[in-house]
């Protein structure tokens, strides 16, 4: 069963949720859906080489997730409890989905979500609002870019909002604001000198407009454009 490794998660595989809300930002959690789970055991074990059934043991609901082992000729399971949902009428779905999840986790598929940084969008990256005495966010955030070391743990990580604007990027001091008139100044007079444009800044650097560029990413801009030659030098 060793060769059956499973892969990582692709960017596109992993969901953000919202954690706790407050009036100075939120943090955001990473979770993957059931349909990447399926995907994977496909592609690892063939469609016919794998199965998944529920049980109903002391109340709670578990499921099991079977894998065909070639060598030995046998089922090799592996199971996991479900957690219920937020209301009474999610309870049966949630339960079912989440559990297979959970026993999906057991065999490797998206164990790398564990290694993930606490995420934090300050209230400036975003739009939070008051209701009711309660703080609710309605932008949808995605998972950009994600790396991982030979340990498969994620080494790299960025993440935008609905409107494709970076909000978050690991290992950078995400509570720094947008640029200011200076920084933009001086990088828009590096751009004119070197000739290289803006749209080609933003998609080496994964980022929706060259203002809302977090601190870091400017830094090595500044740095990679300062090491190019003007437009027109021999």
């Amino acid at each position: 069963m060793e060769k059956y490794k499973t892969r990582l998660l692709k960017a596109s595989e992993i969901e953000c949720r919202a954690g706790v809300i407050s009036n100075k930002g939120l943090s955001l959690l990473l979770y993957k859906d059931a349909r990447a789970d399926q995907r994977i055991l496909d592609e690892t074990f063939g469609i016919f080489g794998w199965k998944r059934s529920h049980q109903s043991i002391n109340g709670d609901l578990y499921c099991t997730v079977e894998i065909f082992d070639k060598e030995t000729g046998m089922w090799v399971s592996k199971q996991d409890a479900g957690a219920a949902g937020r209301s009474e009428k999610e309870r049966e779905k949630s339960l079912a989905s989440d559990s297979f999840k959970r026993a999906c986790f057991n065999w490797g598929i998206g164990r790398e979500l564990y290694t993930a940084p606490f995420i934090w969008i300050p209230a400036e990256r975003t739009e939070i609002q008051e209701r009711g005495g309660k703080f609710c966010c309605n932008d949808r955030f995605s998972v950009a870019t994600i790396a991982y070391n030979d340990e498969r743990a994620i080494s790299s990580l960025s993440i935008t909002n609905s409107k494709y604007k970076v909000v978050y990027v690991m290992g950078a001091d995400n509570s720094i604001n947008s640029l200011s008139s200076t920084q933009i100044a001086s990088l828009k007079k590096e751009l004119a000198r070197t000739g290289v444009t803006a749209d080609e800044v933003k998609a080496r650097y994964n980022v929706g407009n060259i203002e809302d560029m977090p601190g870091d990413i400017y830094k090595k801009a500044m740095s990679a454009l300062s090491r190019t030659k003007s437009a027109g030098a021999a």
